[in-house]
């Protein structure tokens, strides 16, 4: 009889150390995924800045000022505008056999088109 109070009293212990240890994992677990969420959340709060701040640097009025300021680009006119005209024979692929003659608008004070 004290062998199987002795086995039992074993076994109760080991399944409340066991029991422990669980509560234990289940908490660290819990932590841990309160963590990720709440990265989840921070990482989802910059993807919504990034989203904004992607739509604001593309809009046309920032893109035409982008272009007029750091390209010196400027808005196509007849003036400065190349028209290429095509000879009459092209090949059956479409490649053009003779020469592309250029016309060419008045140069600008600075010499670019």
């Amino acid at each position: 009889m004290t062998r199987l109070n002795l086995v039992l009293l074993v076994a109760v212990l080991g399944s409340a150390f066991y029991l422990v240890h669980l509560q234990y994992e289940s908490r660290r677990l819990y932590v841990a995924l309160d963590r990720a969420k709440s990265h989840s959340e921070r990482l989802a709060a910059d993807h919504e800045q990034l989203v904004v701040q992607k739509r604001a640097e593309a809009t046309p009025a920032r893109v035409q000022q982008l272009a007029t300021r750091q390209l010196q680009m400027r808005a196509a006119h007849p003036g400065i505008t190349e028209y290429v005209a095509l000879p009459a024979s092209a090949g059956a692929d479409g490649a053009v056999a003779g020469a592309v003659q250029t016309l060419k608008g008045p140069l600008s004070a600075g010499g670019r088109p």
